[in-house]
């Protein structure tokens, strides 16, 4: 079932050019300083080639829910993936989709200044001023009302989601939304999974943060549960005025 991606609206920047595109699984909203549609899609085939192809002869990276171990040389986004979900206790497909965003991003930014990446509720961002990143949590009366303002001029940074209550993606708890920040897409994706697997109720938020924080590399979470929120990290927490959904 589709289901309408409206947080997408809380995600962008007038003075950049935004447009949709989807290969297979993989959903993207990019904005950057010109369409570079052509060169996104070809960014995208190329490492969804990478993964693609080391899945036809290690078929269990697709399934675990466990760290992966390959000491062989491997394509580069593969061997992120892989030790984002080692340093976060997950298998490394958690972090497919922040990878991907990361990678393209990094790529397209060779062709713009300011990029920004939305793959599912993963964002990569590039940009010149700060931006502010709504966070959607479904039936949560706090979603589509905090964001994070997210500073990128000196360096990149991702900002990824993970939920129980939404979406398609497997979560085994049951937190509205759990966010990650981290300057490796790789590393924030996989990161909100394991902190949103840790949440089975309000009372949970305490003890995932804890956890979230000690994995190298994180450098704020936030956590929703209906209407609790927590929080950790260096982050710029704003109120937003737009309508929910």
């Amino acid at each position: 079932m589709y289901q309408k991606r409206s947080y997408r609206n809380l995600v962008r920047r007038d003075n950049l050019v935004s447009f949709n595109l989807t290969v297979q699984e993989t959903d993207l909203l990019v904005h950057a300083k010109k369409n570079l549609e052509k060169i996104t899609t070809d960014l995208v085939l190329k490492y969804r080639g990478y993964i693609k192809a080391y899945i036809k002869t290690n078929p269990e990276f697709v399934k675990t829910l466990k760290p992966w171990n390959d000491m062989r040389s491997v394509p580069a986004i593969v061997s992120d993936m892989t030790d984002a979900g080692n340093a976060a206790g997950v298998g490394p497909m958690a972090a497919v989709a922040g990878a991907i965003a990361e990678y393209v991003g990094l790529d397209l930014l060779s062709q713009s200044s300011e990029i920004i990446i939305e793959n599912g509720g993963d964002v990569f961002l590039k940009t010149d001023k700060p931006a502010t990143i709504g966070i959607f949590a479904g039936t949560s009366p706090l979603s589509m009302r905090i964001g994070l303002r997210m500073h990128s001029k000196d360096k990149p940074v991702s900002i990824c989601t993970s939920s129980g209550t939404i979406g398609h993606s497997l979560s085994l708890g049951k937190a509205d939304a759990v966010c990650a920040v981290s300057e490796s897409g790789s590393l924030a994706d996989a990161s909100a999974t394991a902190i949103a697997n840790r949440v089975k109720s309000k009372n949970d938020i305490n003890k995932a943060i804890n956890f979230g924080k000690e994995i190298k590399g994180v450098k704020g979470i936030v956590v929703i549960v209906k209407d609790k929120l927590g929080l950790w990290g260096d982050l710029d927490i704003v109120r937003l005025k737009g309508k929910k959904g």
